[in-house]
């Protein structure tokens, strides 16, 4: 049953059963969230269902991480909701098409790698965050059709239902891995509802899942410059937010699998997804973190999971309608609750009092940000900008120079630190012109020339010493600081000596 397959990129064993029962609970998991979701955009369920199916089934063939599942989010319904409103679904078809040509184009041009510049703190203000909107999503199972919440016997019914789909879902992985307990947990729920006769709320009560093969569509909307600009904008945050939600669940999967996935690969694989969803009256959408834990918790590992999740749930949808609504919601709010849980940095706790208080403070940020606007794009920029300029403004405190005179007269200055924006003011602080001899050298062996800020603070510098008749060298520049200050040789006597060699690491995915 175990094999090694080159196919499935990383050259593991491949347990086909665990595959094949991963993707069928990750394919129950799908329809009640793709229904929800297609409902917050305003859209019909199968607008959903078809999203998640040819976003599933794509990211699976194409991506660039083996076991992630992707299909229709919350994230994307966010997004586009505005425009469902106010022009209906064939500008969101049209949307979804765009999106994802721009998600190829991100991939193509290697803007993946762009996910490096996300700080941890980060990362765990968005896994903690989404970990708590995975949750808070759930409670919607606990109100009745006019929102109110449940009380007396069905609430009893139904918290006694999720205990025990979360009581197997902890408990079995601890007696055997054979099967997924997720799977496990919901089909014995669904064994106790109809041996019993449970009235309890079914999938069939969020809305029909009937439906036929995903139809061929080009969206009917004008090809105007005015459709252009209707579209356009909500197709740049939808290729954003995607891509974000799609590289970032990328990185927490290679952790937690100790692996690494192709970022940019992955790229042109949600925009492959997003274009064909688009002309299959799909939604669109992105990775999903909640599916992909429950596929890797289950010990799925290669595209195989993924594949069979997408297929299954286009068999539901064409023949197993009657059957899957039956399926009492109890069991699937258990396993997302779970999947919150396990999603949730609880380590980050430990962390408070260890962790630098900047770092504390973009973490919270970023997870209120994410429960409250539901906007991972935003959460995520703003903690990178924070984060880049905190960053920078202890670099630029760190800039120092060592001052010596050499036995023909000739003052040094060795610079330590990198020369930047923040740091041209401590850097000029460190010249003394009116009192140093007439020859002096900035050694930059332990520093770099990094910007044009950097750049102009060197030319004005040399102007000054020139001014009083002094010379100015510059020495162990290196090739790329060089570069820069090309534009600067008539004012700067670049004097290299035993520069040092940089190995820049090329990502060639």
């Amino acid at each position: 049953m175990k094999k090694y397959l080159n196919l499935f990129d990383f050259k593991q064993k491949v347990d086909y059963k665990i595959e094949i029962l991963s993707g069928l609970t990750v394919a129950l998991a799908l329809i009640p969230e793709a229904i929800a979701f297609a409902f917050m955009a305003e859209l019909s369920p199968l607008t959903g269902l078809y999203a998640a199916f040819v976003m599933g089934l794509v990211a699976s063939v194409l991506g660039g991480r083996p076991g992630m599942i992707s299909g229709a989010t919350g994230a994307v319904a966010v997004v586009i909701v505005s425009l469902s409103i106010s022009h209906g679904p064939e500008y969101i078809f049209a949307t979804v098409v765009m999106a994802g040509i721009l998600q190829i184009l991100a991939g193509i041009f290697k803007l993946g790698k762009f996910m490096r510049l996300v700080p941890q703190p980060v990362v765990y203000g968005f896994v903690n965050g989404l970990a708590v909107i995975i949750f808070m999503s759930q409670l919607g199972q606990f109100k009745n059709s006019d929102g109110e919440w449940l009380t007396g016997n069905p609430l009893y019914t139904l918290l006694g239902l999720v205990v025990v789909t979360m009581f197997i879902i902890w408990g079995l992985p601890k007696l055997s891995k054979a099967i997924p307990s997720s799977l496990v947990a919901i089909l014995v729920v669904f064994g106790i509802v109809i041996t019993f006769g449970i009235d309890t709320k079914t999938v069939g009560d969020l809305a029909s899942i009937e439906g036929g093969f995903p139809p061929f569509h080009i969206p009917m909307v004008p090809f105007t410059f005015e459709t252009l600009q209707v579209i356009t904008p909500y197709a740049v945050i939808m290729a954003g937010v995607g891509l974000i939600e799609s590289l970032l669940t990328l990185n927490i999967i290679d952790e937690i699998t100790e692996t690494r996935g192709r970022g940019n690969k992955e790229c042109v694989a949600q925009g492959t997804a997003n274009v064909l969803s688009g002309f299959f009256s799909g939604m669109g959408g992105c990775a999903m973190l909640g599916q992909s834990l429950i596929n890797i918790s289950s010990g799925a590992r290669a595209r195989l999971s993924g594949i069979v999740a997408a297929v299954m749930l286009l068999i539901f949808i064409m023949f197993g309608a009657g059957l899957i609504g039956k399926l009492p919601m109890a069991a699937l709010t258990g396993v997302m609750i779970m999947v919150s849980i396990g999603t949730f940095e609880w380590v980050s706790f430990r962390m408070i009092g260890k962790i630098p208080k900047t770092d504390l403070f973009v973490g919270i940020l970023v997870a209120v940000i994410t429960v409250f606007l539901h906007n991972l794009a935003l959460a995520v920029l703003i903690g990178v900008i924070i984060s880049a300029l905190v960053f920078a403004w202890d670099n630029a405190k760190r800039i120092r120079a060592r001052k010596r005179m050499d036995e023909n007269g000739v003052k040094y200055y060795e610079i330590y630190g990198p020369l930047f924006f923040g740091s041209t003011a401590v850097f000029n602080d460190k010249f003394d012109i009116l009192n140093d001899p007439e020859e002096i050298v900035i050694d930059f062996s332990e520093s770099r020339v990094v910007d044009m800020s950097a750049i102009d603070t060197l030319n004005k510098l040399t102007e000054r010493y020139q001014k009083v008749g002094k010379k100015v060298h510059l020495k162990h520049l290196s090739p790329d600081c060089r570069k820069l200050l090309k534009n600067a040789d008539a004012l700067i006597d670049v004097n290299v000596i035993e520069d040092p060699t940089y190995k820049v690491v090329v990502d060639k995915i």
